[in-house]
């Protein structure tokens, strides 16, 4: 089980922080910008690309502590797209990651200009990300031909959670954005880490191990899935669930989004993970230690049956509660769901990382706020965390940039079509997912390994 787990660690990890290097490129770092203290930066130059025969211009530097790449094609369309990446863990070196699933080229092709920054720091640090892509942004525009007539934002996993703040702590300075995989439900995807560990010990009868030991990964997780019969369940094996396991799988189920194409198969998939993401508090920043946050005291699991884990189960109120409340620009800050501008998200739905919910928790946060005509949201049959194709990401760039475009114009809007997340009903149809989900994939296994978990949807 351990050997599972961390497989699964490093394939997360490289989904979420893959650094792309890359030889020759220019350098342009302003005299004195250093990184803070602890932190050494890793800049390798970045190739240009050609793009319709035409090399592109790359300018690489330190600005504010991070480093940032800016990438310029020759027949710049006057737009710029900034790309927030996702979470690096707590290591010490920071780089910058050129956008992903295809959309580098994507942007180029189509004559936008993009840049990236490292953020001033690792962790889970949403305000550095925030704060240094805002300000790249404003000094990409001084490096480009003219001030950009656009500047949109994209990235993924909790560089969804940069990009829902940032449209809120800068509003309208961003045209446009698309999250993937995105933490668009802020402090709540820690209480899902804590949720899935909490019920998993309560349905094996294992002593509660809140806050987690040391050992937890080789002393406790090996007991609670053999008493569940998940240790040696994968996807497309023999349910060795037992009653108690097979709550657990249901629960997960319900906090991951509902009732789903593919939900079994998830969980069979990600079953081991989440255990890995309860960790003991190293005593140092939010950023280091955001399981802080994380709170039951209000979660209804269901079913609660055979065991009546709601009356049963341990509550644990957040360790940090003022950061939990408080709409400050904190380390791991809130996002109240008042978009201003059009927003397209994608998001898999069997993802157990950012789990499908995160969706779900925005959605009401806009609606809330009346501002729903600005969402749109596109659900991708897959079960990994940020698998997506170059397809899906640059379908889903175009009609973002279409929508803001007719926006612009005065004319009709075109707004694009998306999924229907909050409808029960609609979520848990077989065919939840065909509309966005790109057939080619299922004929890559090696660079999409999830999408077989799903039957192919009907042609056309």
């Amino acid at each position: 089980m351990v050997r599972s787990v961390r497989a699964l660690v490093a394939t997360a990890t490289l989904a979420l922080a893959a650094v792309a290097l890359a030889p020759a490129g220019q350098a342009d770092s302003p005299p004195g910008s250093q990184p803070y203290p602890g932190y050494t930066i890793s800049a390798p130059a970045l190739k240009p690309l050609v793009v319709d025969g035409q090399r592109t211009r790359v300018v690489q530097g330190v600005r504010k502590h991070a480093a940032y790449d800016i990438e310029i094609p020759r027949d710049w369309n006057g737009q710029l797209v900034m790309w927030a990446h996702g979470y690096r863990g707590n290591g010490s070196t920071l780089s910058v990651d050129v956008p992903s699933f295809g959309l580098r080229r994507t942007f180029l092709e189509h004559g936008y200009a993009w840049a990236a920054s490292s953020y001033a720091r690792n962790g889970y640090d949403v305000a550095s990300g925030i704060t240094t892509t805002y300000d790249l942004a404003r000094y990409a525009a001084l490096r480009l031909p003219r001030q950009p007539e656009r500047t949109y934002v994209a990235g993924a996993s909790m560089g969804g959670h940069v990009i829902g703040r940032s449209l809120e702590q800068y509003p309208r300075f961003y045209a446009g954005a698309m999250p993937m995989c995105g933490v668009l439900g802020d402090h709540q995807l820690f209480d899902w880490f804590l949720s899935y560990n909490l019920v998993a010990q309560d349905l094996a009868d294992h002593p509660a191990a809140y806050p987690p030991r040391p050992d937890y990964l080789t002393a406790d997780v090996p007991a609670i899935e053999k008493a569940l019969g998940i240790a040696t369940l994968t996807p497309g094996g023999p349910d060795t669930t037992n009653a108690r396991g097979a709550q657990l799988r249901d629960v997960a189920t319900r906090l991951t989004g509902g009732e789903r194409p593919g939900a079994d198969q998830a969980f069979a998939y990600w079953k081991d993970f989440p255990f890995t993401l309860y960790q003991v508090d190293n005593g140092g920043s939010l950023a280091e230690n955001p399981g802080r946050l994380a709170q039951n005291l209000d979660t209804d699991y269901r079913p609660n049956r055979p065991a009546r884990v709601n009356r049963t189960v341990q509550r644990v109120a957040p360790r940090d509660a003022a950061s939990r409340t408080t709409n400050r620009l904190t380390q791991v800050p809130t996002i109240q769901g008042r978009p201003d501008v059009p927003v397209l998200s994608l998001h898999g739905l069997g993802d157990y990382y950012v789990p499908f919910d995160e969706e779900q928790i925005y959605a009401r946060d806009v609606a809330a706020n009346h501002q729903q005509s600005l969402l749109v949201q596109r659900a991708i049959r897959e079960a990994g965390h940020c698998e997506f194709t170059p397809t899906e990401a640059a379908r889903g760039f175009a009609d973002l940039t279409r929508w803001v475009e007719s926006r612009d114009a005065k004319g009709p809007v075109l707004r694009p079509e998306g999924d229907d997340v909050l409808k029960p009903a609609a979520v848990a149809d077989p065919s939840y997912g065909c509309r966005f989900t790109d057939p080619a994939a299922y004929d890559d296994p090696k660079a999409y390994p999830t999408r077989s978990l799903y039957p192919r949807c009907p042609a056309g």
